[in-house]
């Protein structure tokens, strides 16, 4: 029974994981950009989401009504007003640059809420239900839940919608996209805005179970880039992927070495994908 309690919390932690990774990897995908302001938006999330809870009331999962517009048009216009003015630049010149975002707002969240934890408790608690001899909280289900939803969503979009379908034609071949007429500056503004629309929505969730700090931006921002290499770059289903085999692997690396070598765990998946298998799951090699 011990496994299959460590099986249902590998899945759980890594629902949230690919809700997490999704939106990085389509901005990575799509733009060529590696947004390391990616994990403050989710942290910026977990602030929204405690915030409305104290100030209004509002259970996290309504403010995703909240979250998704707000995030997607402050990362549209953090695109479309900076980022696109050096998009056709190397690699590092736009790494430099989200690096040196994320610093500002990061230290925008210090001045405003401290490096204390914060925790978003519910009153009432949701308690836990119980499946047989396995237990697992009420919290982390509707979390799960709802992360598995958003992420069905990115993927539909991407697959369904005009919107999406340019997208991917612009991942595919910008160039070839701009000759049949795609707004590629507004494309790449609008991915841009779904990956923080993804990380606000993902922090709203986390918010109902981990603590909350500026500090915690970091370690988000690890696992979603040990996610897109595990699950292949570019892909929703393989952020899916990556995210569940994260999960399942921390969970039972949690109980081999202790849960205080999560962190060596990814990053030592993280090393081993990139030597042996770095277009991940699903990805396909010689993708750039």
């Amino acid at each position: 029974m011990l496994v299959l309690q460590i099986i249902l919390n590998g899945i759980v932690l890594g629902s949230l994981y690919a809700c997490i990774a999704s939106g990085f990897s389509l901005v990575w995908g799509v733009l060529n950009v590696i947004n390391l302001m990616h994990g403050t938006f989710i942290v910026l999330g977990s602030y929204l989401a405690w915030g409305a809870y104290n100030a209004l009331g509002l259970a996290p999962w309504t403010s995703l009504l909240i979250a998704a517009p707000v995030y997607f048009v402050l990362g549209y216009a953090i695109q479309r007003g900076i980022l696109n003015r050096v998009i056709s630049a190397p690699v590092l010149v736009t790494l430099t640059l989200t690096f040196g975002l994320d610093l500002m707002l990061n230290n925008a969240m210090l001045y405003f809420f401290k490096a204390d934890y914060r925790r978003l408790v519910l009153e009432p608690a949701l308690g836990s239900i119980s499946l047989g001899p396995l237990v697992v909280p009420l919290d982390r289900v509707v979390a799960m839940g709802f992360a598995l939803v958003l992420t069905l969503a990115l993927y539909l979009i991407l697959r369904r919608s005009r919107v999406g379908r340019a997208i991917v034609a612009v991942r595919m071949d910008r160039d070839a996209a701009r000759l049949m007429g795609v707004d590629v500056p507004s494309i790449y503004a609008t991915a841009f805005g779904l990956g923080a629309a993804m990380a606000g929505c993902a922090g709203v969730l986390l918010a109902m179970i981990f603590p909350i700090s500026p500090v915690a931006s970091g370690g988000y921002l690890g696992k979603a880039f040990v996610v897109c290499v595990l699950g292949g770059l570019g892909s929703v289903p393989g952020a899916v992927v990556g995210g569940l085999f994260l999960g399942l692997v921390e969970s039972f690396g949690s109980l081999a070495f202790g849960p205080e070598h999560a962190i060596t765990l990814s990053f030592g998946l993280l090393i081993l994908f990139l030597v042996f298998r770095p277009q991940g799951f699903l990805g396909k090699r010689g993708f750039e």
